[in-house]
């Protein structure tokens, strides 16, 4: 009986398994990853320093909401303008850091809010901001 010294079956490596892995993967990681996010479409190089200090977390913003029928709320507590212009007043002299963030109900006139607007003026508020709903479907503006 002859002796097989050379083997000539050369041997296979199946990839199937493998590839169906490897895209099942790829799908997964496609359908876990955020796109949304800001901060991973916008491409920022940071800058170093040696060495950092300690950093005080800025302080939380004040909320006042202007309900439907122009009534003015702060931090949950309904206050007129010329209670408003003194808290705000009395929270700048504290810290000039104080920011304020209105938040006026879509069925009241704008003139409610425009007057809350002024009555930060007046206290001295400069950072203001004034929040909105985003709209769920794109409408075209003619």
């Amino acid at each position: 009986m002859p002796l097989k010294l050379q083997q000539h079956d050369e041997i296979q490596l199946n990839l199937t398994p493998m590839i169906d892995v490897l895209f099942l993967l790829i799908i997964f990681f496609m359908v876990a990853a955020r796109f949304g996010d800001m901060q991973r479409s916008v491409d920022l190089q940071l800058p170093k320093v040696a060495q950092g200090g300690a950093s005080n977390a800025p302080p939380e913003p004040l909320e006042v909401q202007v309900r439907s029928d122009g009534q003015v709320e702060l931090q949950a507590k309904i206050v007129s303008l010329p209670m408003l212009i003194d808290t705000l007043r009395g929270k700048m002299a504290a810290s000039t850091e104080t920011e304020v963030l209105i938040s006026g109900d879509a069925r009241c006139d704008f003139q409610h809010v425009a007057a809350t607007l002024a009555a930060c003026r007046e206290a001295g508020v400069t950072k203001v901001g004034v929040t909105v709903e985003i709209a769920q479907a794109a409408s075209s503006v003619k």
